[in-house]
């Protein structure tokens, strides 16, 4: 045999080594995306804002992307987790208010009828979270949020809280920050709430993000100085409030914002609208089988505008049911 034909016969055996090796784990971007529509926006935006030398080219140091939490990155069905939070509360401190036993909402809670206790609407809600999210350090409240965080689990799938969180936005935000973005939180949940946690659930240290807050008043106790957590509201990050307070914190109209109700609408839209290239996405909620499915109707995470005018805008409408491989880590890929 000539030495011509020994080295095709070698690299024939080569190649057919090569294919017959298994390939472990799926490398692409977006692994827990489905082909298709809206997978291939999110990566042809990412690829002519980071090639240079493309004309839609954008410098590192102006990719800001901001996330919605609740419904966004992680589930908010049946209610927000915060919310549950504050219930869970209210029995913990039960013993330390007598006062309680008599007084709405707190009265309905210990007797067990949540329902009743939050027909109140956004006022009850409000009495809630400054009864138990206020009156304490910050320190105080931190330790109470880490310890409620790695014990509470969800009513319906018997998990923690940090395991309901959406498996393809984890992998979009690892994305994204692999191409030089900086990621933002802007949502409507405490900032004090969110912050403890955020870091080692989503990768995002807890100074990237940006909530609703209670004011907070510097002390001296016992010679070593605090902050206090006061019965008293500050600012409401929701709807038109998330665009100010983005100016406000960050400085930067974001480049990619990602919601998934009428909340987000007004962070959407002034995303959208700035000059140059620019990104707003909607994760709808259509699976009840592996999440819940809602949208127009429902008493939270509202989504009826965003359907209405969101495709008109140019925003990308993710299909929970049709797009995601998977929702929650957990579940079998």
């Amino acid at each position: 045999m000539s030495k011509q034909s020994i080295r095709f016969l070698s690299l024939q055996i080569g190649l057919a080594i090569i294919l017959t090796v298994p390939v472990f784990g799926d490398t692409s971007p977006l692994p827990s995306w489905k082909e298709g529509a809206t997978k291939s926006a999110i990566l042809q935006f990412v690829a002519k804002v980071t090639e240079e030398g493309s004309p839609h080219y954008v410098t590192s140091h102006e990719r800001i992307a901001v996330f919605d939490n609740d419904g966004t990155l992680w589930a908010e069905q049946p209610m927000y987790f915060q919310a549950i939070f504050a219930l869970d509360r209210v029995r913990a401190l039960a013993s330390q208010h007598p006062e309680w036993i008599t007084q709405e909402p707190f009265a309905s809670i210990l007797k067990g009828n949540v329902k009743e206790a939050l027909a109140g609407g956004e006022k009850a809600l409000l009495e809630l979270v400054l009864a138990t999210h206020a009156g304490m350090t910050t320190e105080e409240f931190r330790k109470s949020v880490t310890e409620w965080i790695g014990t509470a689990k969800h009513p319906k799938t018997k998990r923690l809280y940090t395991e309901m969180v959406y498996q393809p936005m984890l992998e979009l935000l690892d994305y994204l920050r692999s191409n030089g973005f900086k990621t933002f939180i802007v949502s409507g949940g405490g900032i004090e709430f969110m912050r403890p946690w955020v870091e080692r659930i989503y990768g995002i240290p807890p100074e990237q993000v940006i909530g609703s807050s209670i004011k907070t008043q510097y002390e001296v106790r016992d010679g070593k100085p605090v902050l206090v957590r006061l019965r008293e509201f500050n600012f409401f990050n929701d709807k038109s409030g998330k665009p100010v307070a983005i100016n406000q914190y960050i400085g930067r109209r974001p480049l990619m914002t990602f919601g998934n109700s009428d909340g987000d609408f007004q962070m959407l839209e002034w995303t959208t609208t700035g000059e140059g290239p620019r990104f707003g996405l909607l994760v709808h909620h259509t699976d009840d089988e592996r999440e819940w499915a809602y949208d127009r109707e429902s008493h939270i995470g509202r989504l009826s505008r965003g359907l209405d005018e969101g495709a008109k805008r140019g925003w990308t409408i993710v299909n929970m049911k049709a797009d995601w491989k998977r929702v929650f880590s957990f579940e079998q890929p």
